[in-house]
């Protein structure tokens, strides 16, 4: 889904759009960590209203960030709460993420090792993109992080492609290549009008971009379970 929840109609046509491409999960920012104090931060309350929204019309369960232990209460009716990359060592929020019984996905920190990583995932039990000296991505997508993990938990992992590198047309090989090494799930952003979003636009696929990629990314993980099976 999209960044940011810009407007209840906005949020709803993406859903029903990405639901139809494949889509299992409806992922959208109502409060959003920002670098600029004086970016869009969110519609907090009022956009997860618009998530439910989109869930009532679709059926998509909704994902979303929480960013401070206040707000949990608000996020009763959400389906899975995610936990930032800048929260990712946040151990109150994991504690009290950790006392409630809904599915928690945590994003690895920017400069965080896959010890640190799954030790704030031993936090609450559940489980990005890395900077590195690379300049024209976003950050590095560490795709070797996938078999490593898969080695060291049992806890599902899931890539953002979208984040990790800041660039629309980089998601699908990426994508792809998560599915390749071992992913459980994609996190990869859609908005019906990037050029014009308020936030994250470039790294956004259009609806009619991510039908194509989650076809193709349906039909690798289908392969590679099919030659899994015959191993």
């Amino acid at each position: 889904g999209p960044c940011s929840v810009e407007s209840e109609e906005q949020v709803v046509a993406i859903a029903k759009a990405v639901k139809a491409s494949g889509a299992t999960m409806l992922r959208g920012g109502a409060f959003k960590p920002r670098t600029s104090p004086y970016a869009f931060q969110g519609l907090g309350e009022t956009g997860l209203e618009y998530l439910k929204a989109a869930r009532a019309e679709t059926g998509l369960p909704i994902v979303t960030e929480l960013m401070d232990v206040t707000h949990l209460p608000l996020f009763k009716d959400v389906d899975v709460i995610q936990i930032g990359a800048r929260n990712m060592q946040n151990f109150d929020l994991l504690k009290a993420v950790g006392h409630q019984d809904k599915p928690v996905m945590i994003k690895r920190g920017m400069s965080a090792t896959y010890e640190e990583w799954l030790m704030s995932a031993e936090y609450v039990m559940a489980g990005g993109g890395i900077r590195t000296f690379e300049s024209y991505t976003r950050n590095t997508l560490d795709l070797a992080a996938i078999p490593v993990l898969r080695k060291l938990t049992h806890l599902p992992i899931i890539v953002d492609p979208s984040h990790a590198t800041g660039k629309y047309w980089l998601g699908e090989p990426l994508a792809m290549g998560a599915v390749a090494t071992g992913a459980d799930g994609l996190q990869i952003e859609v908005h019906n009008d990037p050029a014009h979003a308020l936030c994250d636009g470039p790294q956004s696929l259009k609806p009619e971009a991510f039908d194509p990629l989650a076809k193709k990314l349906l039909a690798l993980h289908a392969t590679i379970k099919g030659m899994e099976g015959q191993a």
